[in-house]
């Protein structure tokens, strides 16, 4: 899987994206994070449109790939 760091944050500030592309990028984050929680800000039921605060601490310790044998 691909390692997520800090530099990988600009992404998320071009819009439009694709779901499928968000998916990926939120992913990679939520499992190179040691911590996360994700909390509803708003949702509007009229226009379907909603605001989710991610929070967490991405994981620092360099990563290392032993292969199986």
């Amino acid at each position: 899987m691909y390692r997520f760091n800090v530099s990988d944050f600009k992404w998320f500030d071009r819009t439009p994206a694709s779901p499928n592309h968000m998916q990926w990028h939120f992913s990679n984050l939520l499992y190179n994070s040691v911590s996360s929680r994700a909390k509803v800000e708003s949702v509007n039921p009229e226009t379907g449109e909603y605001r989710i605060i991610l929070t967490g601490t991405l994981d620092n310790e360099p990563f290392w790939f032993t292969p199986q044998p």
